[in-house]
């Protein structure tokens, strides 16, 4: 299949790369053109310099793959590739777009005859070795059509992937998604502070990591990754105690609390990262003061 890669940043290029080393034929272009250029030495794609230009040079249905940040960003590229499309065309947001917005764009999408397909991507940077898991949303028939390169991108062809429902349905599985990573996260990171807190029993942290990640029960992928980031750095020297967000653990607290349902880790995982980016907390002070004013406790001064 041809298709254009609109963005060709870490997870645009790698999946560029994944998808032309099976044989399809792919158009990249980004709004630097010297990173259409490198890829197209290094990969082999065929770059394109504007959108018109990547639009052009696909054949009859045109399918393009949008992989830039959500947002701004995606609605931007999304208002200046519709007039240049025509009925039958498909455009893939492959991007942590709120599925919301998702719906929105869909419903302006058809009413032009045009499919727009909501892929939830994971996998990162990883993902041109280990392939991507995928949560595609939409209608039957364009993701049909376009199931070659999901089966190229996916792990393997029948696994890591899936159409899960209706338009909007695949970022709202990948919301979801990353919710659920943000409560493991803070699961892991709180059980290995724990255990670096014990200073008697000097534990190898990075040996613990190790041990749990076989046979345990709590053994995962990204617990392999903790274990490599834990032996590359054990003492974490360097690394700011600041955690940032993109978004979706921000909107799958939202979704919950409209939905009447208890998500209380997920919530709390999501505080702790606002919390860390706290340089100075007046809330903390606060709590210090009050157990000094009702219980005469220590207040540890600056």
């Amino acid at each position: 299949m041809k298709l254009a890669m609109i963005g060709l940043g870490k997870m645009g290029g790698n999946m560029s790369r994944r998808l032309l080393r099976d044989g399809h034929q792919v158009i990249g272009y980004n709004r630097s053109p010297e990173v259409a250029e490198r890829m197209a030495q290094e990969a082999g794609l065929e770059p394109a310099f504007s959108l018109r230009e990547a639009v052009d040079k696909l054949p009859d249905r045109k399918v393009l793959w949008i992989m830039v940040p959500a947002g701004k960003p995606t609605e931007t590229i999304v208002d200046k590739l519709t007039p240049l499309l025509g009925e039958g065309d498909i455009l893939i947001d492959g991007g942590n777009s709120n599925y919301k917005e998702t719906l929105r764009r869909g419903e302006s999408l058809a009413e032009k005859g045009i499919y727009y397909i909501d892929v939830g991507t994971s996998g990162g940077v990883w993902g041109l070795k280990e392939g991507y898991s995928m949560m595609v949303g939409g209608e039957k028939e364009p993701v049909e059509h376009i199931t070659p390169v999901l089966e190229t991108l996916a792990p393997g062809k029948d696994k890591g992937w899936g159409h899960v429902g209706p338009p909007g349905s695949g970022h709202f599985v990948k919301m979801i998604h990353n919710g659920i990573e943000y409560g493991m996260m803070q699961a892991y990171a709180e059980g290995f502070e724990i255990l670096k807190a014990k200073e008697e029993f000097e534990l190898d942290l990075h040996q613990v990591s190790e041990i749990w990640r076989f046979g345990s029960v709590i053994r995962s992928w990204l617990l392999d990754l903790t274990a490599r980031a834990l032996e590359e750095n054990p003492t974490m020297e360097g690394i700011d105690d600041w955690v940032n967000d993109s978004g979706e653990g921000r909107w799958t607290v939202f979704e919950a609390i409209d939905l009447d349902i208890p998500a209380p880790v997920i919530t709390l995982a999501l505080q702790s990262r606002l919390t860390s980016r706290m340089e100075e907390s007046f809330a903390h002070k606060l709590l210090a003061a009050m157990r000094n004013q009702f219980g005469g406790h220590a207040v540890k001064e600056e």
